[in-house]
């Protein structure tokens, strides 16, 4: 699946800023350009999967309360 096959409006390019991570879920921190924030409740196995690590730019996709994380 690629980026564009996900339907979600809102997008937001930042880099990763903080990782807090849990057994289970971890929070993910990512600061656009612009100085926004956007903090992301995962699955701590995703975290790994997609090999997020701090100072990695990624894209925050945000629909309704669920925000997700998508390398690029």
């Amino acid at each position: 699946m690629t980026i564009h096959a996900i339907n979600v409006r809102n997008q937001f390019r930042g880099r990763i800023r903080e990782i807090i991570e849990g057994p289970v879920v971890s929070e993910i921190d990512v600061e656009t350009a612009g100085g926004l924030v956007v903090t992301s409740v995962i699955t701590t196995r995703s975290v790994k999967e997609l090999e997020l690590a701090v100072g990695k730019e990624v894209i925050a996709l945000v629909k309704s309360t669920e925000v997700s994380i998508a390398t690029l």
